[in-house]
């Protein structure tokens, strides 16, 4: 199923349908792109660009069931699936089992994405092969960006343009890395630990 997005309503509000798919164990506790720990147990989810702190609706397309959760990681890294549910999520619309569903993301309340965090990264990508995440930080280093690697779910590593002095500067900076890594998103630095 191919994503697709699409302003709803009076065109302030998003909507979109692809493929939900969800994380748990052994992610739990670790800390997600926004700075706060995963709970596989709350109802979050990870989606590549809706600001953090968003509530979206999400609805199984398979049995019309849906589940309201807040977007506080990034994801999924994988074409053509839009979200990423936490396990108390995808339980709630019957997606656990399947793991993989067909699905609708509708934009309840949309997030501030943290715009008073101090400090802000680009994402660049998460990439399973080291020799993907070394292309990537021998180019952005090329370029004159510090770089931080970072783990990230299913054995990834996250790529990221790392020092950058507020979201303006992230914002700025992921726009120009767009053309080469169309996943380049903006977030804030994660919390000390």
């Amino acid at each position: 199923m191919p994503a697709t997005r699409a302003p709803v309503g009076g065109g302030a509000a998003y909507a979109e349908e692809g493929l939900a798919s969800w994380y748990g164990e052994p992610y739990h506790g670790r800390p997600t792109a926004s700075g706060e720990r995963f709970d596989q147990d709350a109802l979050t989810a990870a989606h590549r660009t809706l600001p953090f702190g968003t509530v979206a609706r999400i609805t199984n397309l398979d049995n019309d069931r849906s589940v309201e959760v807040m977007i506080n990681d990034r994801g999924p890294f994988i074409s053509g699936r839009i979200v990423d549910l936490s396990r108390a999520a995808a339980s709630a619309i019957g997606a656990l089992g399947p793991g993989v569903v067909p699905a609708r993301l509708e934009v309840v309340r949309p997030g501030d994405g943290m715009p008073d965090a101090p400090c802000w990264e680009v994402q660049v990508g998460a990439f399973g092969e080291t020799r993907n995440v070394e292309r990537a930080r021998e180019r952005l280093t090329g370029l004159g960006h510090a770089v931080r690697l970072a783990p990230a779910s299913g054995g990834l590593t996250r790529v990221r343009v790392t020092d950058l002095a507020g979201r303006a500067r992230a914002l700025e900076v992921a726009a120009r890395l767009q053309p080469d890594y169309p996943g380049a998103v903006a977030v804030p630095c994660p919390t000390a630990r």
